[in-house]
């Protein structure tokens, strides 16, 4: 995030106002939370394609971007505030423009639509622009989240997540903190998951009686997004610079049968428990004397 010691936080126009070439400009980008996630973690990927072609798609006017993604609830709907140094800009404004999807082999850094400038594919009539270097985006803020915990997680980088096993081992993950497996789907890490119900069927093959599931607070740090089997860096992610894998929900991948979320943290210092959450917690006194009756803090 931008921080108050930068230079120039952005200016504001007006969806009608003309940006003027190189300047910087507040601007917004709707999007899932999964994907608010992975852009603060990672920064902006280049889009494959769109109605400007390639790059990152953006607006003056949080109306517009309040309406993504398309078909989503608003329950998942996140609006990232953004600083945008758009460089040289290439105003778009008919259909069929001769410059609509080379703009940038000609030297321009942005495309800019004009509001209510009778484009077919922009039927709102909202502003939008396009910028071809994902670099000149910058994650500023959240304008908007669909709860306070949401916000707050986006916020600071550090998400709610949630640990199955055993009685035993969940003594010695409290007294000692977490361990780095030596395999496992996503090679070595702490493996992890923001639902519940994954960490609930953890340990395998164990009566309830010896389950407990750990509330976390995990400190992602650099996600990789791991969506389908044979990724060429399911196991080698961590070498690339990442500090978590990420297997997104229903992904079709063959080792997540249940399609549940899952993630593998490679450094257990970035995974703290906050408190056991499973019956067994009660009846267990020792677990809540080893944590001293309340959480670890990440630091």
């Amino acid at each position: 995030f931008w921080t108050h010691t930068e230079p120039f936080p952005g200016v504001e126009l007006k969806a009608s106002q003309k940006p003027q070439h190189h300047g910087v400009y507040t601007m917004f980008h709707g999007t899932s939370i999964a994907s608010a996630r992975l852009i603060i973690a990672n920064g902006f990927k280049q889009s494959t394609g769109g109605m400007l072609g390639k790059g990152v798609y953006v607006s003056r006017d949080k109306k517009k971007a309040a309406h993504y993604p398309l078909n989503s609830n608003n329950t998942d709907r996140v609006i990232l505030e953004l600083r945008v140094r758009v460089g040289r800009v290439k105003r778009i404004d008919k259909d069929n423009h001769p410059l609509q999807y080379t703009w940038h082999s000609h030297g321009y850094d942005t495309a800019w639509v004009i509001p209510n400038g009778g484009l077919k594919a922009v039927r709102s009539g909202l502003e939008e622009d396009c910028v071809f270097d994902p670099k000149r985006v910058k994650v500023v803020g959240i304008a908007n989240a669909p709860n306070p915990i949401v916000q707050k997680e986006l916020q600071h980088g550090v998400y709610t997540m949630f640990h199955g096993t055993s009685v035993a081992n969940a003594r010695l993950i409290i007294a000692n903190g977490f361990q780095q497996s030596s395999g496992g789907m996503l090679g070595k890490g702490v493996y992890v998951s923001r639902n519940k119900k994954k960490a609930d069927r953890y340990p395998m093959k164990r009566d309830s009686s010896d389950r407990v599931v750990f509330e976390l607070r995990v400190r992602v740090g650099r996600v990789k997004r791991i969506d389908k089997d044979n990724h060429p860096m399911q196991y080698t992610w961590s070498t690339q610079g990442y500090d978590t894998a990420w297997v997104p929900p229903k992904c079709g991948m063959t080792a997540v049968p249940s399609g549940l979320e899952e993630d593998c943290v490679f450094d257990p210092k970035q995974v703290k428990v906050v408190v056991p959450l499973r019956n067994r917690w009660n009846k267990d006194p020792r677990l809540y004397g080893l944590l001293g009756g309340r959480g670890m803090d990440l630091k």
